[in-house]
């Protein structure tokens, strides 16, 4: 069986083998300093390094006891909790504003429709130093500064913008005369909405709100110009940690992470390829 498609020219095959050579490059290139972390979080001294030990594969080398810190330290559950009930509340918010916005931004008789969709997307593009300072004056000029309800504003603000790219990208194949159907048969627009719309376009409402939670669950730049000591999220923590106190815990918390977010990223995938067989898309 050969390894190259029958139909490829000597060129075409070469280039065949070196995309795949340069994919093979970037995604090493990008995971393997991330892999690096797995290993070292197991380190049973309190080194960011590989010792003789751990490359001699002993098992005295290796420890859970940062993972044991991790789940005991009330300061790191703290941060859980509080970067879990920030992301949660933001992503609702996201997800609310963002799916009206989309809706809104679906319809062809939409005036500005461009440019309202620009300012929306705004956060994305905009530095987040810029947006960091701007919603710190903001917020302390209206007495929330340091509250939780201003962490959760600020990262709403910059979750609903994947939240409106996926809905609106779930929308493009949208059928709106289910609509004109579902009000001929005396639906309101509201009752219309969840029983038609919602289920059609609940893969990139759901796509969305995975984007928010994680923008919201691992920003760090805003929480720092907003919050307080009081909203000390993981990756706060994290960065606090490395500039004051060393310790390999921020390894096992990095691992953790790394863990959710191959969850989410699985969790993504399987909501798109549903998304897809629901509007008829086969590969």
């Amino acid at each position: 069986m050969s390894f190259f498609p029958p139909h490829l020219s000597i060129f075409e095959r070469g280039w065949y083998v070196v995309f795949r050579l340069i994919c093979v490059s970037v995604l090493v290139f990008l995971l393997v300093p991330i892999l690096v972390i797995v290993p070292l979080s197991f380190n049973a001294l309190p080194y960011f390094t590989f010792t003789p030990e751990m490359l001699s594969f002993d098992p005295k080398g290796y420890s859970l006891q940062w993972y044991r810190e991790f789940f005991t330290d009330p300061n790191w559950q703290g941060a859980v909790r509080n970067s879990v009930f920030i992301a949660l509340c933001s992503t609702a918010i996201a997800v609310g504003l963002g799916t009206l916005a989309a809706l809104g931004l679906s319809r062809a008789d939409m005036p500005a429709r461009s440019v309202v969709m620009g300012l929306l997307i705004s956060p994305m593009i905009v530095p987040l130093i810029i947006s960091a300072v701007g919603m710190f004056f903001f917020y302390s000029r209206l007495g929330l500064q340091g509250t939780h309800l201003a962490v959760i504003l600020a990262h709403a603000a910059l979750g609903t913008p994947f939240v409106v790219i996926t809905v609106t990208a779930t929308l493009v194949g949208f059928d709106f005369t289910l609509l004109r159907a579902a009000a001929s048969l005396g639906a309101t627009p509201v009752r219309a909405f969840f029983k038609v719309t919602l289920p059609i376009i609940f893969p990139g409402v759901m796509s969305g709100a995975l984007f928010a939670f994680i923008t919201s669950f691992d920003e760090v730049v805003v929480v720092l110009f907003v919050g307080s000591f009081h909203q000390r999220t993981i990756p706060w923590k994290m960065f606090s940690g490395i500039r004051e106190h060393i310790s390999p815990t921020i390894l096992a918390v990095a691992t953790c992470l790394i863990l959710v977010s191959m969850l989410l990223l699985v969790s993504l995938e399987l909501l798109r390829r549903r998304g897809e067989k629901m509007r008829g898309i086969k590969h």
